[in-house]
C-alpha cells in the first residue's frame, strides 16, 4: 500500500476539443479550464499501486487565507446519494472558508481531518477565540476499480494535493484524466476521472470567466451522447441501474450573490443531461459553486457591507456558460483518461480508443 504520497504527472494525453468535442457556441478561457477564473489553483494527490487506485483533488478559491478571507459560495443538490461533508453550513451561510477536497467516499473523514489541520496551522485561534471551521470535502464511489476497503488514502495524501495547488501558477493548466481524486472512477461505462472547461463572459465591457472542474463516476453503458448526437459504448441492459456519482465544481469572477450563485450551478444538470444522464436513484449528483468577485471578511467589524450583485436580466449568460462547461468538462475526463487496472484485475475502456478507431 503506498504509504507517501504520489503526486500526478500534469500532462494529460487529449482534451475533449483535441478530437471535436467542443460543446455550445459560447467561447472558452485560455486554458478552457477552471483556472482561467483569476486566482483559482487546482492541485492532485494520486495513488497507484495494484488494487489501490485512488486520490485527492484539491481546488483553492484563492492563494490567501479561505478562513480569513472567505469566497461567496452555494451548493445545489440534484440527487442526494453522497457523502459530502460540510454543505449543510455552505448553504447557510453562503460561504467557503477552506479549499474544496475530492477523494473517494470512505476516505472524507480523514481528508476533512487534513482541511481542519490546515486551517487550524494558518488560524490558531479557531475553535477557541473564535468560531470552529467548516470543511468541505465532497466524493465518488471508486469501489469498482479501486479497493475502498483498503482505506488508502492519508492526511499526508490530503495534505499533498493541497501544497500543488498551492505551489501552482495563476492560470496553470489541470491536470485531466485519471489523477486525483479522479484515478479509480467509471463514467457511462468507460474510465472516468478529472475534467475541466470554461467560457468567458463579458459584464460591463469587461472580460469574466466561469470555469468547471468534475469528478466524473456516473451514467449507464451506452448511454453516453456526444455533441451531435451519437450515442456510444455498450447497449445498456435495462435492469441496470444509474448509479454513480458526478461532483461539479463551479468557479467564477462574475459579481454574484448565494442566491445567483445556486441559480447558475443548478444549470450543471443541463450540462449533465446533455451527456445522457438523468439522475438516477443511486447517483449523487451535486454542485457547488464560487465567486472570487464577492468575500466575507472574517474580522469585519461594520454593522453593514458594501456588496455588488449581477443585474439579473444578465444572469442567462451565466446560465449558458454553466450548462456548456459542465457538458465539456464531463467529455474531457472522458477523453482525457487513460486506462488503469485495479482491484481484481478491474479495468474500463477509454472513450479515446473508440473515438481513434472511429476515424
Amino acid at each position: 500500500m503506498p504509504s507517501t504520497p504520489s503526486c500526478a504527472d500534469a500532462a494529460a494525453p487529449r482534451r475533449a476539443r483535441d478530437v471535436g468535442l467542443a460543446c455550445g457556441r459560447l467561447k472558452p478561457g485560455p486554458r478552457n479550464a477552471i483556472t482561467d477564473v483569476p486566482g483559482v489553483r487546482v492541485g492532485h494527490c494520486t495513488l497507484s499501486d495494484g488494487a489501490t487506485q485512488t486520490g485527492v483533488t484539491a481546488i483553492l478559491p484563492h492563494g490567501g487565507n479561505l478562513y480569513r478571507d472567505k469566497p461567496v459560495a452555494a451548493a445545489d443538490v440534484l440527487n442526494g446519494f453522497g457523502k459530502s461533508v460540510g454543505l449543510t453550513q455552505v448553504e447557510e451561510l453562503g460561504a467557503l472558508e477552506t479549499p474544496i477536497l475530492l477523494t473517494n467516499t470512505l476516505s472524507v473523514g480523514t481528508v476533512a481531518t487534513a482541511l481542519i489541520r490546515h486551517a487550524i496551522a494558518a488560524n490558531p485561534d479557531i475553535g477557541r477565540t473564535t468560531a470552529t471551521v467548516n470543511p468541505v470535502v465532497m466524493e465518488c464511489n471508486d469501489g469498482p476499480l479501486n479497493d475502498i476497503q483498503a482505506l488508502a488514502v492519508t492526511e499526508a495524501h490530503a495534505a499533498a494535493a493541497l501544497a500543488e495547488a498551492l505551489a501552482s501558477a495563476d492560470g496553470a493548466a489541470v491536470a485531466v484524466g485519471s489523477v486525483g481524486a479522479g484515478r479509480g472512477m467509471s463514467c457511462f461505462g468507460f474510465k472516468g476521472g478529472i475534467g475541466t472547461a470554461s467560457r468567458r463572459i463579458k459584464l460591463d465591457g469587461k472580460r469574466c470567466h466561469l470555469g468547471v472542474l468534475v469528478l466524473a463516476n456516473f451514467g449507464r453503458a451506452g448511454e453516453l451522447r456526444l455533441p451531435d448526437g451519437r450515442r456510444v459504448g455498450p447497449p445498456p441492459q435495462d435492469s441496470d441501474p444509474e448509479k454513480g456519482s458526478v461532483i461539479v465544481i463551479a468557479a467564477t469572477d462574475a459579481p454574484l450573490d448565494h442566491r445567483q450563485l445556486r441559480r447558475v450551478i443548478r444549470r450543471a444538470g443541463v450540462g449533465l443531461a446533455r451527456v445522457g444522464s438523468f439522475w438516477g436513484h443511486g447517483s449523487g449528483d451535486i454542485a457547488l459553486g464560487f465567486t472570487t468577485a464577492n468575500r466575507i471578511d472574517h474580522d469585519e467589524t461594520a454593522d453593514s457591507v458594501p456588496f455588488r450583485v449581477l443585474n439579473e436580466r444578465r444572469i442567462d449568460a451565466l446560465f449558458e456558460a454553466m450548462a456548456e462547461a459542465t457538458q465539456e468538462a464531463v467529455l474531457d475526463a472522458l477523453v482525457a483518461a487513460t486506462p488503469v487496472t485495479g482491484r481484481d484485475g478491474a479495468t474500463r475502456p477509454c472513450l479515446s480508443a473508440l473515438l481513434t478507431a472511429a476515424f
